[in-house]
Parts: C-alpha cells; sequence; structure tokens
C-alpha cells in the first residue's frame, strides 16, 4: 500500500516564505479545509495517510515535501535553503526514522529542498535555484550514483522550486508553463500546458493524476491524453507558491 506524509497547516501560514510572489492575505481556516480535502483523496484511493507531529511554530512546515525525498527505499533527509524553515526538519526526521525507511542525510554547507527534485525512472532532475546549492546537488548525486540514478542538474530562475514550473505525467512527460521554464530542452519530452497552474500534478497511479481545480484548460488537455483527472482546490497555498506536489511526500511500494 502506498503511503503518504502530511502535515496540516500551520496557523501561522500567512507568514510563509515569498521569493517571486507578492504577498496577498492568505485564510489559515479556509487553508486546513482545502488541506483535508486534498488528504481525503488519497485516502479514498486507499493510500496509508501518516501526519507528521504538527510544527504549528514553523509557517511553512505543511509544504513537507521540501524537507525529504524518497528514492526507493532510501529518504534523504533535505537541508532547508531558507534558514527560516530548518525548524521543520527534527519532525520530519522522526517520522522518517519510524518509517523503515535507510536515511541519508543533506549536510552544510549544502542545501537541497525536495521541490527541486523531479524523479522520472531512474533519472533525478534537481533544479539549482535560490533553496538548491551546488553542494546540495553533489551530495545528492553522491548518495544516488551508486544506487543506479542518474543526477541532472538544471537552472531555476524563474519559480520558487522547479516543481513550482514542472512536473510529469505518468508516461514521463514534462510538463510545464513555458514562460516560467527555464530552458524546456533540458528535458527528453516537454509539454507545454495553457495554465500556470497546470504545471503541478500528482500521480496518484499510472492512469490518474491529481492537480488544481484552477486549470480547467489543462485538465482537459490531460483528459485529452487518456488520463483520469481529479482536481482539488489549493488556492491558500497557491499564494505561498505551492501547489499539490508540495504538500506530501509519497511513499511507493
Amino acid at each position: 500500500m502506498p503511503r503518504l506524509l502530511v502535515r496540516r497547516p500551520s496557523p501561522l501560514l500567512a507568514e510563509g516564505e515569498l521569493t517571486h510572489l507578492d504577498r496577498v492575505p492568505v485564510d489559515a481556516d479556509v487553508a486546513l479545509a482545502q488541506w483535508r480535502g486534498y488528504v481525503d483523496v488519497f485516502r479514498s484511493r486507499g493510500w496509508d495517510v501518516v501526519e507528521i507531529e504538527p510544527a504549528d511554530a514553523q509557517p511553512d512546515g505543511v509544504f513537507v515535501e521540501d524537507a525529504v525525498v524518497v528514492f526507493g527505499d532510501l529518504a534523504v533527509l533535505c537541508r532547508a535553503g531558507a534558514e527560516s524553515r530548518r525548524g521543520e526538519a527534527p519532525t520530519v526526521a522522526a517520522a522518517v526514522a519510524a518509517s523503515g525507511l535507510e536515511v541519508a542525510e543533506i549536510v552544510a554547507p549544502g542545501t537541497l529542498d525536495g521541490g527541486d527534485v523531479l524523479k522520472i525512472g531512474r533519472t533525478v532532475y534537481v533544479g539549482a535555484s535560490s533553496r538548491t546549492n551546488a553542494e546540495g546537488i553533489a551530495q545528492l548525486r553522491a548518495l544516488l550514483s551508486p544506487r543506479g540514478w542518474d543526477v541532472v542538474d538544471v537552472p531555476v530562475t524563474k519559480v520558487l522550486h522547479l516543481k513550482s514550473g514542472v512536473t510529469a505525467l505518468p508516461d514521463g512527460t514534462v510538463v510545464g508553463y513555458a514562460p516560467l521554464v527555464d530552458d524546456p530542452a533540458c528535458f527528453p519530452v516537454f509539454a507545454p500546458v495553457p495554465e500556470e497552474h497546470g504545471t503541478a500534478v500528482v500521480v496518484l497511479d499510472e492512469a490518474t493524476v491529481l492537480m488544481s481545480s484552477d486549470a480547467p484548460e489543462t485538465a482537459a488537455a490531460y483528459r485529452q491524453r487518456g488520463l483520469e483527472v481529479v482536481t482539488v482546490d489549493v488556492s491558500e497555498f497557491e499564494k505561498l507558491e505551492g501547489c499539490v506536489t508540495c504538500l506530501s511526500v509519497r511513499v511507493r511500494d
């Protein structure tokens, strides 16, 4: 059974970090309701949901994808590029330690945010962004290369994280909103989407993706490709440069 690691949003969510967007009001109560709806999608499809201990003093703690990345039976604990987010790490580390996975860690001076990591087959694309530095990428490559993963670094300057700009469909096609992608040629197959919030998909299974409800044209395009598309409202998280991928860590059998 696939597992989902999540953490409920902090009441301080509106104070979260921003890099490329202007700050607008965020409703923490609406965000909590949206988060519950997001988690319910996975529960309804048989995922085992594991809630990480709340971190209410950490405004960005809900974005658990940034704290750990799972590669098969290896969990890599990240070191946040934003110093304000490093307080999220201990509770995530405790949850990962209890998971039975082998654990490795990115250490100083390396920084790595999980939102900069896109896995397609045995290739790992890592965004060289404002949050992930060359040393962090080098440490990740040293961990993964002996395990048969190919680590490819790609430039990210137009969005917060690599997966703010691109994700991948079940067949490996990379999708993104072209104006926010530094170099689409980095990917073997790239398909542009018509809406900014259509860039992020979570693969639920080989025929199904989860995405934001704020990109209906993109959802229609994915359905035309033969995919089942499940949409959720994540507007409060999108105001903070978040998306459907950021809110969970997916651990697949």
